[in-house]
């Protein structure tokens, strides 16, 4: 059977959220169309509705498609039986290359925050199901750290925010970098030298002196 048809589902529903994906992320919800979501997914309109009753519940069925990516490529760095060092270089890597891959990602964060600034109860879900978890696996980190000597004493609420936003901002800043220097900063080679740059920015702030190097 075609894609556009019943016939199969799971590649029907995966056309329709990757191509929401796209439209969300450049148009906002008010401003996204349904139909250009379908025509892009290779699909009916109403096939869209009969997977997705109305553009509120595709727009969270995206959320939760980007976060829970974001969440698994995270957790899976985390999980690796790793030294605290080497298990936190692995987490911004995994973090930092995750966003560098899903071009809409961080602008479909940004458009929920604002969103959540006028309703508050907006944010319940995702940082229930997403955020919460991600946080307390990296204040374990930390502490794991702090116990092996590997990190000084931070206080997790105020650290973690910061690291995040050093991982992250790069992406919101693109634009005005591209202007600024002239180079594309999603370029393989600059997302490179910023993953590394990110690296030791978040290690100088957080890892003690090795034994032998100099106070």
């Amino acid at each position: 059977m075609r894609l556009g048809s019943r016939g199969k589902p799971e590649e029907s529903r995966a056309a329709i959220l990757k191509a929401a994906v796209k439209e969300f992320a450049r148009e906002g919800v008010a401003g996204a169309r349904t139909d250009a979501i379908a025509r892009s997914a290779g699909v009916n309109k109403a096939l869209l509705y009969y997977y997705f009753k109305d553009k509120e519940s595709l727009y969270q069925a995206v959320l939760d498609d980007v976060f829970s990516g974001a969440r698994g490529a995270v957790h899976t760095a985390l999980s690796q039986p790793l030294p605290p060092r080497q298990r936190l270089s692995a987490y911004i890597s995994a973090h930092f290359d995750y966003i560098a891959s899903h071009g809409p990602y961080h602008r479909l964060v940004q458009a929920e925050f604002l969103r959540a600034s006028r309703d508050p109860s907006r944010l319940q879900h995702v940082a229930k199901q997403y955020f919460q978890p991600i946080f307390c696996e990296l204040a374990a980190l930390l502490k794991a750290g702090e116990e092996s000597g590997d990190f000084r004493a931070v206080d997790p609420v105020q650290f973690i925010p910061s690291m995040i936003a050093a991982i992250v901002f790069y992406f919101t800043m693109g634009p005005v970098i591209k202007v600024m220097t002239g180079a594309d900063p999603m370029s393989p080679e600059l997302l490179a030298e910023r993953r590394a740059a990110v690296i030791d920015f978040i290690s100088a702030a957080l890892f003690t002196r090795n034994k032998g190097e100099r106070k």
